[in-house]
């Protein structure tokens, strides 16, 4: 017999317990965003624990983007659709402490994006490619104004793409990541000695991935995106994150 090791049994909180509870509720849809929960002192009946106990639940819970208290409200806490907000906060501390670089988020995002836009070239409606088209003219528009607005319409521009998609776990990864892009992406831009170039090359590239979708074909779309990615953040990467790169996008020079 292999000998194996094992470390000591710890107890489990009682808030945690609550947690489990309730959020299996939440993702079983036994309850539903826009409903809210019970009272505090309601909550403390139901599962036989003291106020602290609930309110640390409550507390994680809330941390977890699942529900939202309002100050002064008699009602319970409202349970909140599914955000990326709590997956983009993940992302933006994990960049900001360097666990994770700028090569791995991107590449994070050419796997998440190319199959966004084969999904949309094939499942977007008209309005949505409406939305598209109006965000690549706002951020020509932009080119003038600096980079964070800029930025927020190219941000409004790939939006529309994880919406078209149809696929909510590719928007929220995608909505998460490009994110913690954007504020990478506005620092680097802000020191580019060619700050309205790079914003042109950004515009080109979105306009490609734009008209590979409303043609309708998704092996032109997920290529196009992932080329037009790659091409585009490889001028703010290293040796090694080039490297990376072309791991994804071969055409890559």
């Amino acid at each position: 017999m292999s000998k194996v090791s094992f470390s000591r049994a710890v107890p489990v909180l009682t808030y945690e317990r609550v947690v489990e509870q309730i959020e299996r509720a939440i993702v079983s849809g036994e309850i539903t965003p826009g409903q809210h929960l019970p009272s505090e002192r309601e909550l403390m009946v139901q599962f036989s624990v003291s106020r602290p106990t609930v309110r640390e639940a409550l507390r994680v819970l809330q941390s977890l983007g699942l529900i939202a208290s309002k100050p002064g409200s008699r009602s319970g806490p409202e349970v909140l659709s599914m955000s990326s907000e709590p997956l983009g906060r993940s992302f933006a501390i994990m960049a900001r402490i360097a666990s994770l670089s700028l090569t791995e988020l991107v590449q994070f995002r050419i796997v998440l994006e190319s199959s966004a836009c084969q999904l949309a070239a094939v499942l977007r409606n008209e309005e949505q490619l409406k939305k598209m088209q109006n965000a690549v003219q706002r951020m020509e528009a932009e080119v003038a104004n600096g980079s964070d607005s800029f930025n927020r319409a190219d941000l409004d521009f790939h939006a529309s793409i994880w919406e078209a998609s149809h696929n909510d776990l590719l928007r929220v990864c995608g909505q998460a990541v490009s994110g913690s892009i954007l504020n990478l992406m506005n620092e680097r831009m802000e020191r580019s000695a060619d700050t309205a170039g790079a914003m042109r090359d950004s515009v080109e590239r979105d306009r490609a991935i734009y008209s590979a979708i409303a043609s309708g074909d998704s092996v032109a779309a997920g290529d196009t995106a992932r080329s037009a990615i790659s091409r585009y953040f490889a001028e703010y990467l290293d040796e090694e994150g080039i490297r990376g790169l072309k791991a994804l996008a071969p055409e890559l020079t």
